[in-house]
């Protein structure tokens, strides 16, 4: 007979291996923050690598998350797209696998616990690769739905590889060689997590992958004017049902999504370019400079204008 006390040692042992390199990938994120420069500054040499750090915000901050493994190491986060809201501490991931427009925040930090999180941007083509290599099984159906993102709960294989990402920033004549090959290994333990994340990410079946790429085409021609009409049928659905499966899956209406893509890529034109209001507006598809003034200050709380000095005088 199975011995109950074995089995949860067993158990015990792998929680705290589990801890103890979670504890250890929050003194790497510590380190490499630990200077004024560095806490504000989330880049890092490795491509699709970023570094989050900071103490309880008042206010949500809009961004586009690409598909990724958002971890949070130490304090809790959460992240809205569209109405629906994700909420995911130490120990716990989003992985989004479409690029979303968000709104997010740190909480549970102070300024001797900040937040701490990582965020490994994840290749789809990679992905898929690895799912045909182990003959991964798609179901003809996601049982609850096509979903761009969900909170997945960290496993010790998972935090493993991304403290081994983290540590090839001390070594940079490395990260060439061994990152693709982390990021590879990472893809197939979050495939074979326990919580169906293969499904979700790949997008299921036929219906559902048809969903996802069209997702796609609309953030890649966010610029362009598309019609409901014109997306359904790239989806092969009735406009009606890609509207409601759209924004089952998102969290938002087609166009709204569309919006909020043009939005963000002018704020950054903007912030971190030399665009003015007129030149980002027309580049990202508005016809008008006054409509896009409108929105922009619906969404972000400030005009366009006052919104990119206020970052300027901020970075100087």
């Amino acid at each position: 007979m199975p011995n109950p006390s074995r089995y949860n040692t067993v158990v015990e042992m792998k929680l705290h291996t589990q801890s103890a390199k979670l504890s250890e990938l929050a003194t790497c994120l510590h380190r490499y923050t630990e200077t004024a420069a560095a806490r504000n500054q989330t880049t890092t040499p490795i491509e699709g690598l970023f570094i989050r750090r900071s103490d309880p915000m008042k206010q949500p901050m809009q961004c586009l998350i690409k598909p990724a493994l958002c971890i949070t190491v130490q304090g809790s986060k959460f992240a809205t797209f569209g109405k629906k809201r994700y909420d995911f501490s130490a120990g716990q991931a989003l992985v989004v696998t479409v690029d979303m427009p968000a709104r997010g925040t740190a909480f549970a930090a102070s300024s001797t616990q900040p937040y701490l999180g990582l965020v490994l941007e994840l290749d789809l083509e990679m992905l898929q690769t690895v799912a045909d290599d182990i003959q991964l099984e798609q179901p003809a159906r996601i049982k609850d739905k096509a979903c761009v993102a969900f909170v997945l709960e960290m496993n010790d294989e998972l935090v493993d590889c991304a403290l081994r990402a983290v540590q090839l920033l001390n070594r940079p004549k490395a990260i060439k060689a061994l990152y693709p090959a982390i990021m590879r290994e990472l893809c197939y333990w979050l495939l074979n997590s326990p919580c169906g994340a293969q499904t979700l990410l790949l997008g299921g079946g036929e219906h559902d992958r048809n969903l996802m790429q069209t997702i796609h085409l609309l953030r890649d021609r966010f610029r362009e004017s598309l019609r409901i009409e014109d997306l359904a049928r790239a989806a092969h659905m009735s406009p009606t049902t890609f509207f409601r499966q759209f924004k089952a899956a998102t969290s938002m209406a087609p166009l709204q999504y569309q919006k909020q893509l043009r939005l963000l890529e002018a704020r950054r034109m903007m912030m971190f370019g030399d665009a003015n209001v007129e030149t980002a507006a027309f580049d990202v598809g508005y016809a008008s400079p006054s409509q896009f003034s409108r929105e922009y200050s619906r969404t972000f709380g400030r005009s366009p204008r006052r919104d990119a000095s206020t970052f300027r005088t901020a970075q100087a």
